[in-house]
């Protein structure tokens, strides 16, 4: 409960604060959003499957989108950044699918 309030309210302070951000990091924004988000509905699903660890959530979190970060990162200085910010929005988008249909299936029971 508490991630889905600090989501909450990140993206209120977001609405409300228009934080400007600096031009060399734009590329790697998305990659960190959709990072993050893998991390929640994880954390979601995993507090729905009675699993839920707060410090392997935070862990998470903190690792996913440091992780997305490098690798498009790495492929920036390749020349090949285009195909990996690709490659990681399609893993993260499949994990982040499955955990929803995860948490579908549980609330649902369909």
């Amino acid at each position: 409960m508490i991630a889905i309030l600090g989501l909450i309210v990140g993206v209120v302070l977001g609405l409300v604060l228009q934080p400007n951000v600096p031009l060399a990091l734009v590329p790697y924004l998305p990659i960190a959003v959709v990072a993050a988000l893998d991390a929640v509905f994880g954390g979601l699903r995993a507090l729905l499957d009675g699993i839920f660890d707060d410090k392997v959530f935070v862990v998470s979190f903190f690792s996913n989108v440091v992780v997305a970060a490098a690798v498009v990162f790495l492929g920036d200085k390749l020349g090949v950044g285009g195909q990996l910010s690709t490659g990681v929005i399609v893993v993260l988008g499949i994990r982040i699918f499955s955990n929803v249909a995860a948490i579908r299936r549980h609330v649902f029971h369909a």
